[in-house]
């Protein structure tokens, strides 16, 4: 309740005034593989503070977090002494489902968001719908490359756990480029600004944006 003018009298009067819900997430899951928490938060401005013990993943989480504007922290513990596939694909489950719990009905957003990046010689183009269907479509090219202690078709399994959790549409295409680090770069800002889109209130939207009324 906030004390506003009267429109006629130009009285001041008591104005009521709707308090936005938070966006916000917070995720623990701990298995025989890893122990991960993560956070987030729909409406933030794009911080990340991310330890996951894989250096370039965590380059990635960050520009992830930057592009989207989703504040992001992640704090992973994994069997890094295997190999990071555990610990990557488990931080795209929480990923997914701190997406899903944040958005909870989804009334108001856009709900759809695309971006093509370029970066260097390579372009990339992802599309998302928050519509409640898992599905992933991955028509990226990745070499078979280490890059530090990630191996870069880890990027695919990262982003098919997110969307299968989230319970969202996710296509990738990979236009062209040779650079592998350029390609999964280009991925996850292009996926990132997607979901940036996606994610925002949409100011002339009304309700669940779909004639089912539910997402």
């Amino acid at each position: 309740m906030v004390i506003g003018r009267h429109p006629k009298s130009g009285h001041l009067t008591k104005v009521s005034q709707a308090i936005p819900m938070a966006r916000t997430a917070q995720i623990h899951r701990k298995t025989g593989e890893t122990n991960i928490t993560l956070s987030l938060d729909l409406d933030g401005s794009g911080q990340g503070t991310i330890q996951t013990g894989v250096g370039f993943f965590d380059h990635m989480l960050t520009l992830l977090a930057k592009h989207s504007l989703i504040d992001l922290t992640v704090q992973a513990q994994g069997d890094l002494h295997v190999d990071a596939h555990h610990t990557v694909e488990d931080v795209g489950i929480c990923l997914g489902k701190a997406l899903s719990q944040a958005l909870g009905d989804k009334a108001g957003i856009r709900r759809y968001g695309s971006m093509t990046v370029p970066m260097d010689e390579t372009l990339v183009t992802a599309a998302v719908d928050l519509s409640g269907r898992a599905f992933c479509v991955w028509n990226a090219d990745v070499p078979m490359e280490l890059l530090g202690a990630f191996n870069a078709p880890l990027a695919e399994e990262f982003w098919r756990a997110v969307a299968g959790n989230a319970l969202m549409n996710l296509h990738v295409v990979c236009h062209y480029g040779r650079n592998t680090h350029h390609i999964i770069e280009a991925v996850f800002k292009a996926t990132a600004r997607a979901l940036r889109q996606a994610v925002e209130i949409d100011p002339r939207g009304t309700g669940v944006p779909s004639t089912k009324g539910v997402l």
